[in-house]
């Protein structure tokens, strides 16, 4: 074809006539762009996939065979001076992005923006792990759901134990019938789980199981329903008793980052034998009395001792062989302790105005 006839076709076409303009229009829009995401709403009207320029890209297929390297040629040129405007323009407004319009005070503090953290519970839990772990134990967890087989039975509580009636225990409507494995409630306490840890893993072991748990009783500044405690098991040949002491005083002293005064009283629990209530200096008030610590400087925060021959022997092991030592932590009131809280409610009140001080 000749170039006259090509021009002439090309003219009554009308391609270069739109292509004009929108180059022109295309530059008029990527200059007048004054923010980094409005030029990338441009680019994608003019260059992306259903972009005017595409269209027109697609249409020279359909073009007489002797004038689609001319008009492809034409097409694509006007694409790369779009493109190079684009990011131009893009660059320009990425150096000029935090400059000030007008009147601008920029020693007036911003805002800060809402952060969230980890509850305080959740945050003494993971200490605590972190703290074990490096002892060499193992953490392990388990269903809130158990049974009157491993929550008492196993356990050495007495048949007639109040424990096991509806005034202190959730037991589950419809499953609340029979006894042993058949009744089941929302776990009182975690150390029914152990004994199950040890039938699983035997012996010898090492670990911790933290977790939710429910009693029926009144709520009140050191009491909830629904708490958290944390239990502590080893389980070895020989193993002494007062490296158990050392053990709490450790863990303590690793939590709170100083060393923290400890008390061990005789106390009767159905599944250790000795049986130990184990007290720290009340840090509310520094031991010299107040409301948590009932005026007497200190709180009890676990009961320990020795794993009871009977349950060894529910675990599938030899009390002859086997001892080691025990302790279950309050870990609501540990966290109480850890920043001078006068009442465990606080923690569970999911109230923000409390719980943000904490982040």
């Amino acid at each position: 074809m000749e170039i006259e006839e090509m021009r002439k076709a090309l003219k009554e076409n009308g391609f270069l006539e739109r292509l004009e303009k929108i180059k022109e229009s295309g530059l008029e829009k990527i200059e007048g762009s004054s923010l980094p995401e409005h030029l990338q709403l441009v680019r994608a009207n003019l260059l992306g996939k259903k972009g005017e320029l595409t269209e027109i890209l697609k249409s020279v297929g359909q073009s007489a065979p002797e004038l689609r390297k001319t008009l492809g040629q034409a097409a694509n040129e006007v694409k790369q001076i779009l493109t190079e405007a684009v990011e131009k323009r893009n660059a320009q407004l990425l150096d000029t992005v935090s400059a000030f319009e007008g009147e601008a005070d920029v020693t007036v503090p911003g805002a800060e923006p809402f952060t969230g953290g980890l509850h305080p519970v959740t945050q003494m839990c993971y200490d605590l792990n972190d703290a074990f772990l490096s002892l060499g134990f193992e953490v392990f967890s388990e269903n809130e759901i158990t049974s009157e087989k491993y929550a008492f039975d196993n356990l050495n509580f007495a048949q007639e134990h109040p424990a096991r009636e509806s005034m202190d225990t959730y037991w589950l409507k419809g499953h609340d019938e029979g006894r042993g494995a058949e009744r089941l409630c929302l776990r009182p306490h975690l150390t029914g789980a152990s004994v199950r840890y040890l039938r699983d893993h035997g012996a010898p072991a090492r670990f911790v199981y933290p977790g939710r748990v429910y009693r029926n009783e009144t709520t009140d500044a050191r009491h909830e329903r629904a708490f958290f405690q944390y239990e502590a098991l080893i389980v070895d040949r020989d193993f002494s008793f007062a490296s158990g002491m050392v053990l709490i005083k450790t863990i303590l002293e690793r939590v709170f980052g100083r060393e923290i005064d400890v008390r061990m009283r005789v106390g009767f629990f159905p599944f250790v034998e000795p049986g130990f209530e184990i007290d720290m200096k009340c840090q509310v008030c520094g031991g010299e009395g107040c409301s948590v610590c009932k005026h007497v400087g200190w709180i009890e925060v676990m009961p320990g001792g020795t794993p009871h021959p009977n349950v060894l022997r529910a675990a599938g092991l030899d009390p002859a062989v086997w001892s080691g030592f025990y302790i279950n932590i309050g870990l609501d009131r540990l966290v109480m302790m850890r920043y001078g809280v006068d009442d465990v409610r606080l923690f569970h009140s999911a109230d923000l105005r409390f719980l943000e001080q904490f982040k």
